[in-house]
C-alpha cells in the first residue's frame, strides 16, 4: 500500500484551467496533504503514458482523451476516472500557418493534421471535426487525415508554418496570443460536445483505497470555490504565472464553468462521449461505460 505520508504526484496541463488547483495549494486547502504538481504541456496523451509508468498518481486532463484511453485501442486499465473538473465545453481553435492558404474544407481527403500524441485531445477532436463534416471514411479504410505527431504546442505552430502540417487544433485562449502576434492564423473552431475536463487516478491507489485521493478532491473543491469568489486574485494568478493577458483571462472566466463537486461524475455524460467516439471510429461499437469511473467516498 502506498503510504499516505508520500507526496501525491499530480499531473496537469499548465494552462488557465489549472488555476483552482494552484489556488488550493496557495491557501492550504489540501491541508496536511503533500501535493506536488507536474506540468504536462503536451497534454492528456502524455499523462496517460506517465500514469502507465506510475510517474504520477493523479492527473487532470481532457475528457475525450481519458475515455478514449480506457475504451479505445489502448484499453488502458492502469487508471480510472475519479472526478469531473469542468462542466463547460472546450473551444478548440483550428490553426494554420500565417501565410498559407489553408482552410478547414481544404483538409478533406487526407489533409496533414498536427497532433500532440495519438490518443490526445488534439487527435480525438480531429475525428469529431471529421464526423461533423461528414468526412469519416467507411470502417476499415484510411483515417480522415494524415496525422503528424508533433509532441507539443511549439512544434505544432512551427509545423503549420513550414508545411510539415496543414492545420492543428488547440484550446482557443492558449492559441490566441499567437494569432495576436501574427505567428499563426485562426481558420475555424470546434467545441467539444461534452464537459471538457476529468480527474483520473492510478489503479494502485484505488485498489489501496488511498486516503490521499479523498483529501485531494476536497482540496480541489475548495480551490474551485475560491476561484469563483475571488475574481481579481484568480485573474492575477493567471496573468502572472501563465502568460495570458488580463483581457483574455477575464474573457475566459466568463465562459468557463467548474463543477460544484468534483466527486460527482455524470455517467450519462460518459456514455454520450463513448457513443460519439464510436461514431468517430475511435471506440469499438461494443464498448460501454463499465470500468471507466470509480467513486471516491468522502
Amino acid at each position: 500500500m502506498v503510504s499516505s505520508s508520500d507526496p501525491l504526484r499530480v499531473g496537469y496541463v499548465p494552462e488557465h484551467f489549472s488555476t483552482p488547483l494552484h489556488l488550493a495549494q496557495t491557501h492550504s486547502y489540501y491541508q496536511d496533504l503533500n501535493v506536488t504538481f507536474h506540468p504536462f504541456p503536451s497534454g492528456t496523451g502524455h499523462m496517460i503514458q506517465s500514469l502507465r509508468s506510475h510517474d504520477i498518481d493523479v492527473a487532470i486532463g481532457l475528457t475525450e482523451g481519458w475515455i478514449a484511453g480506457i475504451k479505445g485501442s489502448l484499453k488502458a486499465d492502469w487508471y480510472k476516472v475519479i472526478g469531473q473538473y469542468v462542466d463547460s465545453p472546450l473551444c478548440w481553435a483550428i490553426s494554420a500557418g500565417a501565410t498559407r492558404d489553408t482552410t478547414v474544407d481544404s483538409l478533406k481527403d487526407g489533409g496533414k493534421v498536427g497532433i500532440s500524441r495519438i490518443g490526445s485531445g488534439s487527435y480525438i477532436m480531429s475525428f469529431v471535426l471529421a464526423r461533423q463534416k461528414g468526412w469519416i471514411p467507411p470502417a476499415g479504410q484510411k483515417e480522415p487525415f494524415d496525422f503528424k505527431v508533433l509532441d507539443n504546442f511549439k512544434n505544432l505552430r512551427d509545423a503549420v508554418n513550414n508545411g510539415a502540417a496543414d492545420a492543428f487544433m488547440w484550446e482557443h485562449f492558449t492559441s490566441k496570443k499567437f494569432y495576436d502576434s501574427g505567428e499563426i492564423k485562426r481558420i475555424g473552431e470546434i467545441y467539444t460536445p461534452w464537459p471538457s475536463w476529468l480527474i483520473t487516478a492510478h489503479e494502485s491507489l484505488l485498489e489501496a483505497k488511498d486516503p490521499r485521493l479523498s483529501a485531494f478532491l476536497d482540496g480541489v473543491n475548495k480551490g474551485i470555490a475560491h476561484f469563483r469568489d475571488n475574481t481579481e486574485e484568480s485573474t492575477k494568478w493567471i496573468t502572472s504565472n501563465l502568460e495570458y493577458s488580463d483581457e483574455d483571462a477575464r474573457e475566459w472566466r466568463k465562459g468557463v464553468r467548474f463543477v460544484d463537486d468534483v466527486r460527482r461524475v455524470d455517467l450519462g455524460m460518459v456514455e454520450n462521449v463513448i457513443e460519439i467516439l464510436k461514431e468517430a471510429g475511435v471506440v469499438e461499437k461494443s464498448e460501454n461505460t463499465d470500468g471507466v469511473v470509480v467513486s471516491i467516498e468522502p
